[in-house]
């Protein structure tokens, strides 16, 4: 019992000192977070909430309680119990009450508080000069309503910290979809946080359940390249797939559904340099590349045959026609979106 007390006095003084920390460190003055400064609950506070709600400063271990669950190469998508996160607040709450009436007060104004860290956590990411009762797609900000999200611990991670994360409602869209249109469609699910725990583990909230998750390299420039394939007796070769440079934005060009390549000629004695005269060669030969119709191949048809777009990881209905899709979707999400949806209307019964 004494080993019990003092640890719960060790964690109600650390959650004392964030929130002191978190109301020193964060003043009204010029922030645009929309956090409402004449609120009930005062608006440092609230911010605090709404961070510990989106399980900042919750230890790790707390999240996946043995490592075996989390093996190296793995992603795993979750439900977030909103009653679990309703404890954590108000288990930081009642650090500052000491008798039974600070109690009945605290538990008195608790749905006003709930309110107010709802709106909070949907803002956390969001940057503007009103407060405003909608996003820009049109969806509210009052009520919080279901949370899910997944961990991923990869190598890409670590490999690439700018990954890109877009989550939907609905899956009707090709896998390969060109930006903008994805970023401004309406059923795009909001990302409530997106951080790295550590360099090889992301953690991603959603407000809301997707349908469909994209994983995407970072767009932050122009990559070219070839697609390596492996060979019998652990040898490999490249090939480069072909596409038309009067419609690069059309996809790769396809034989039914099979995408068109040329092989990749590599300079003798030198192992992984490529004879670029001689691929410059194959390209303007190929027919259906629009490239040889002058009987020859300039610098821009070449880069745009070489260009390589991000690689776009999709998590979805593994049923949908992938058509002319370069990303075919790899993990079926249909049972797992059904789980969610009892589970929230377990919640709501």
């Amino acid at each position: 019992m004494q080993y019990e007390a003092a640890r719960a006095l060790k964690v109600a003084m650390e959650a004392t000192s964030l929130i002191t920390n978190a109301a020193l460190d964060r003043g009204t003055e010029g922030v645009e977070d929309h956090i409402d400064p004449n609120g009930v609950v005062p608006a440092d506070i609230v911010r605090f909430l709404a961070r510990l709600r989106l399980l900042e400063g919750v230890p790790f271990n707390y999240l996946v309680p043995d490592a075996a669950m989390m093996p190296l190469e793995t992603i795993r998508f979750f439900y977030v119990d909103r009653n679990w996160l309703d404890a954590i607040v108000q288990g930081a709450l009642s650090v500052g009450t000491v008798n039974s009436a600070d109690r009945e007060q605290l538990a008195s104004l608790h749905p006003i508080i709930r309110g107010e860290v709802d709106v909070a956590e949907r803002l956390v990411r969001m940057k503007g000069e009103d407060a405003p009762a909608v996003d820009a797609a049109g969806r509210p900000l009052g009520v919080a309503g279901p949370m899910t999200g997944f961990l991923m611990r990869s190598r890409i991670v670590s490999g690439w910290p700018g990954l890109h994360v877009r989550a939907y409602a609905t899956d009707t869209r090709p896998d390969d979809k060109t930006i903008p249109e994805m970023d401004t469609s309406p059923d795009r699910v909001r990302i409530l946080r997106m951080e790295r725990l550590a360099p090889a583990v992301m953690l991603v909230l959603f407000d809301g359940v997707p349908a469909v998750v994209h994983v995407e390299e970072p767009r932050s420039g122009i990559q070219f390249g070839v697609r390596v394939q492996s060979g019998a007796n652990n040898t490999a070769s490249a090939v480069l797939p072909l596409r038309d440079v009067t419609k690069p934005n059309a996809g790769p060009l396809k034989a039914g559904n099979t995408v068109r390549t040329v092989p990749v000629p590599f300079r003798k004695n030198a192992p992984g340099v490529i004879n670029l005269h001689q691929l410059a060669e194959t390209l303007r030969t190929t027919n259906g590349t629009k490239i040889n119709l002058d009987n020859k191949i300039d610098s821009a048809e070449f880069a745009v045959e070489m260009l390589r777009f991000p690689i776009r990881q999709v998590f979805g209905d593994t049923t949908v026609n992938p058509g002319r899709d370069d990303f075919v979707a790899t993990i079926k999400t249909t049972a797992l979106v059904d789980r969610f949806q009892l589970a929230i209307k377990a919640l709501e019964a």
